[in-house]
């Protein structure tokens, strides 16, 4: 995460990723040892085995900083309990440009936050379209910039917290 912000979770979420964060934590000797061995195994030049195990080193700690940083901030178990206004949180319907027959329903959080086994598209509160989302009320439309530079047009027809 790229700023301090307060993030929800399930309790299920939390104790998954509170495991994976304890899980290399733990690995931190095996892999100090992995690359002492494979220092003395010569020309740290041309030593593959070391710069591999220096690469995975630093992938995990920067995944255990994230998780660190993601878990500091959570918020566990309380989602949203406002409906109507689209919040990190909510699963929200909406419809795109002026065709309010063609909806799409979607959950406004990041990965770590919905259920492992929810199959739920999900839109992070920083993208272009779930920040167009936040804090608007049902009936509200809303524009983002995509990718290819044009604006679109976003209209909330539901918010309701999310039960995952």
């Amino acid at each position: 995460m790229t700023d301090t912000q307060e993030t929800w979770l399930t309790q299920e979420s939390y104790d998954r990723l509170k495991a994976e964060l304890d899980g290399l934590v733990a690995n931190r000797p095996v892999i100090a040892a992995e690359i002492n061995e494979r220092r003395e195994e010569g020309d740290l030049k041309e030593n593959g085995g070391y710069h591999a195990a220096r690469e995975e080193q630093g992938q995990q700690e920067a995944r255990i900083r994230q998780l660190q940083e993601l878990l500091g901030n959570a918020n566990v178990g309380v989602a949203p309990t406002k409906s109507g206004v689209a919040l990190p949180g909510s699963v929200v319907e909406v419809y795109y440009g002026d065709d309010d027959s063609d909806t799409e329903k979607f959950l406004i959080a990041t990965r770590e936050e919905a259920s492992a086994e929810d199959e739920m598209q999900i839109y992070s509160p920083s993208s272009p379209l779930g920040g167009a989302l936040i804090d608007a009320k049902v009936g509200e439309t809303r524009e983002y910039l995509v990718p290819s530079g044009k604006t679109m047009k976003v209209t909330l027809v539901s918010a309701e917290p999310y039960r995952g």
